[in-house]
């Protein structure tokens, strides 16, 4: 069956990196549009960048510039860059396909379409 990883999570100081990459297996990757979300404690689930099966990607506004969604067809993995990591990008990140909506009530609950998270901290 379809399956979403994620990796690349951890703990920074403001103003660090981290990559965080999104690895799938079952089903055609190259053919889907690929999303990462975050949820941060207290609060709802939201779509943070996504990325087409062509290459657009879309950011919040309040990570543009910072973080960069790729994709590699041959490996079926979609990563993200984290770059100037905020005290307020602190969450848990979860990958996933499909259609996407500026907040999601499945975050890491619907497997196979989603992955099941990986916590970001950034201390200040």
């Amino acid at each position: 069956g379809m399956q979403l990883v994620e990796s690349g999570g951890g703990s920074v100081q403001a103003g660090g990196s981290l990559r965080l990459s999104c690895t799938t297996s079952g089903f055609a990757f190259a053919g889907f549009d690929m999303a990462w979300y975050r949820q941060a404690p207290g609060d709802e689930c939201r779509l943070v960048s996504y990325i087409t099966l062509i290459g657009r990607t879309y950011y919040v506004d309040s990570v543009k510039g910072r973080f960069t969604l790729s994709r590699d067809n041959d490996k079926n993995t979609a990563s993200l860059q984290m770059n100037s990591l905020k005290p307020e990008d602190t969450a848990v990140y979860f990958c996933t396909t499909g259609a996407f909506s500026s907040t999601s009530r499945d975050c890491g609950r619907r497997l196979g379409i989603w992955g099941r998270g990986i916590q970001v901290n950034v201390s200040s």
